[in-house]
């Protein structure tokens, strides 16, 4: 029996990268925003490189990506959006619904949609997610990064 390793660096230069972010709470979605892009651009990728499309909250998340993955040449998007839990069921729809969508690009284009949706209780937790305590955004788009190198390593094999 041979173990092979997939090497754990991300190496993914050159990569065309989506943005899909939600102008609800854009206060939130920008910072996480920012968090990815600097994420981006701090592993070589170029600003001419990413196609940030905003999109109006974060169920419509998953129709754009689709949109981006489908009439662009992008490697993986980064899906930023915020859903917090008020005092209605809606809550628990939209993200189950999000959740879903972003599940289901995954595996229907075979191209990574990485999480960054925070569902929170409260807008405190969610600027704690944004920029206070970590960055949700730039964590997405490594994660992003992470997934498009295992693609890359076992694409050459």
């Amino acid at each position: 029996m041979s173990i092979e390793i997939v090497d754990e660096k991300t190496e993914v230069s050159g990569a065309k990268i989506g943005i899909v972010v939600s102008r609800w709470n854009s206060s939130i979605t920008e910072k996480m925003l920012n968090g990815a892009l600097n994420a981006l651009k701090g592993n070589g990728i170029k600003e001419e490189e990413i196609l940030v499309v905003r999109c109006p909250g974060s169920f419509e998340i998953p129709l754009s990506a689709q949109h981006i993955l489908e009439h662009s040449e992008v490697e993986g998007v980064i899906a930023l959006g915020v859903v917090i839990r008020g005092g209605t069921p809606h809550f628990e729809y939209v993200c189950d619904a999000v959740t879903q969508g972003v599940l289901e690009l995954n595996l229907k284009y075979q191209k990574p949609v990485a999480f960054g949706v925070l569902t929170t209780d409260d807008v405190k937790q969610a600027l704690d997610r944004a920029g206070e305590k970590g960055n949700k955004g730039g964590e997405a788009a490594l994660a992003l990064l992470e997934m498009i190198n295992i693609k890359r390593n076992l694409s050459s094999k």
